[in-house]
């Protein structure tokens, strides 16, 4: 298992309706580590939009997802709304 340096992190309040991250990560970030408060399902880019068909991801489950820099992460509820924590790692 690879260890990474966690830089910046954002929350993403997930509704019945995607969100989308406000910041795109950084032109270093290629990899983030996505936590959630409750079931939900993400989506990746540049200006992402998440539905119920999107990638899963169980609540409360570290899960750490490849990304392009410059790109944001949506989500968007499974049953509850929830938060999103999106931390860029190094």
């Amino acid at each position: 298992m690879s260890a990474y340096y966690p830089l910046t992190t954002q929350t993403v309040a997930f509704l019945i309706t995607s969100v989308a991250s406000t910041n795109a990560v950084g032109a270093q970030t290629k990899r983030v580590r996505l936590v959630a408060t409750t079931d939900c399902h993400i989506a990746f880019g540049v200006s992402p939009t998440a539905t119920t068909s999107d990638m899963y991801l169980a609540a409360d489950r570290e899960e750490i997802f490849k990304i392009k820099p410059g790109q944001k992460v949506a989500a968007i509820r499974n049953t509850a709304d929830g938060t999103l924590y999106v931390t860029e790692m190094e």
